[in-house]
């Protein structure tokens, strides 16, 4: 299958690396300084300088390139770039199939990316998200992963998903969407809930119960904009939950255990100089859990860490003196 993936940071490069040796990938990006280093270097020096390219892996600036004749479109850029680049493939005279990877809401719009998705591409684009436990730099070196690609078109996804599982990427098919993106989107605020407790040396019992709460918040949250339980005790949710709350590699776990440090957001931000998913989708979770009425205490302390300036030990503290009540209702 002739694939373009459009986006060349970790995520988009990983799976470029990952899907070479059995399609013909092209790897695209806008910056041109970027693909002349990866073609010099055959490696993304930025995100993943130890993964050497695969020779048969094809490297382009031109969109059009990248798209002739592709059977297959990854948008791999993050969820603010996501309407531009849909945009840009809704000019495509011939509708092509399209996958997203991002996690997360618009900003500003609280969009889900399948809604974003819904306002650009025209009805005649097959499209879906693929999502799961998944840290780029072990996908890019080929240790066992498994993830769910999601669409409306139970068929697309069946279809999508035996075309690019591997013996090292097993891919799922689901039609719950909306469970999908829920779950991607909110592991990654509870992720730096789960950096707050491990950056102040709460130990693993309160990591567990965080874990187990945030799930309930993810699943009261999910079911509510129309998820399925099931999904949200998948790998789209309680998988990716799990990965990046406890993973080392995971940038949002990093935010919340420089947090615990009393270190400034913006000095954090430009510490890790990659994109951390969670600080944004705090915002739009806060908002659309009120807008829901959807009790998510951890989020929340969450966002007024971020957002309030509350100290994260008071937040932490505001949390264990919450009233206790039945596990199964609140």
């Amino acid at each position: 299958m002739k694939i373009a993936i459009l986006g060349s940071g970790a995520w988009g490069t990983a799976l470029a690396v990952s899907f070479a040796p059995r399609h013909q990938v092209t790897l695209w990006s806008r910056e041109e300084v970027e693909i002349e280093a990866m073609v010099r270097d055959r490696c993304n020096q930025r995100f993943l300088p130890d993964i050497p390219l695969p020779d048969q892996l094809m490297l382009s600036t031109s969109l059009n390139e990248a798209l002739a004749g592709a059977e297959l479109a990854i948008v791999a850029v993050p969820v603010a770039g996501l309407r531009g680049t849909l945009q840009q493939l809704a000019r495509q005279s011939s509708p092509i199939p399209v996958i997203w990877v991002c996690k997360g809401f618009e900003s500003e719009t609280s969009l889900f990316p399948h809604q974003v998705a819904e306002q650009i591409l025209p009805a005649s684009f097959p499209r879906g998200v693929l999502s799961g436990p998944s840290f780029a730099q072990e996908v890019a070196r080929s240790q066992p992963t498994a993830m769910t690609l999601a669409s409306n078109d139970g068929e697309f996804a069946q279809r999508m998903a035996q075309a690019l599982h591997h013996s090292r990427l097993r891919i799922y098919s689901s039609t719950d969407v909306v469970g999908v993106e829920i779950g991607g989107a909110v592991k990654n605020v509870l992720a730096i809930a789960a950096g707050i407790c491990d950056g102040m040396k709460m130990g693993l019992n309160a990591r567990a119960a965080l874990l187990t709460r945030g799930l309930a918040e993810m699943t009261r949250l999910g079911l509510q904009m129309g998820g399925k339980a099931e999904t949200l005790g998948g790998l789209s949710g309680v998988g990716d939950l799990i990965l990046t709350c406890t993973g080392d590699l995971s940038r949002n776990r990093q935010v919340g255990m420089l947090l615990a440090q009393h270190k400034s957001l913006a000095n954090i931000l430009s510490e890790l100089g990659h994109v951390a998913e969670g600080v944004y989708t705090a915002r739009e979770v806060h908002f659309i859990a009120q807008q829901h009425g959807v009790d998510m205490p951890i989020c929340d302390a969450v966002y007024r860490v971020l957002y309030e300036d509350l100290p994260a030990d008071q937040a932490v503290e505001a949390l264990l003196s919450r009233k206790p009540g039945s596990e199964f209702i609140g």
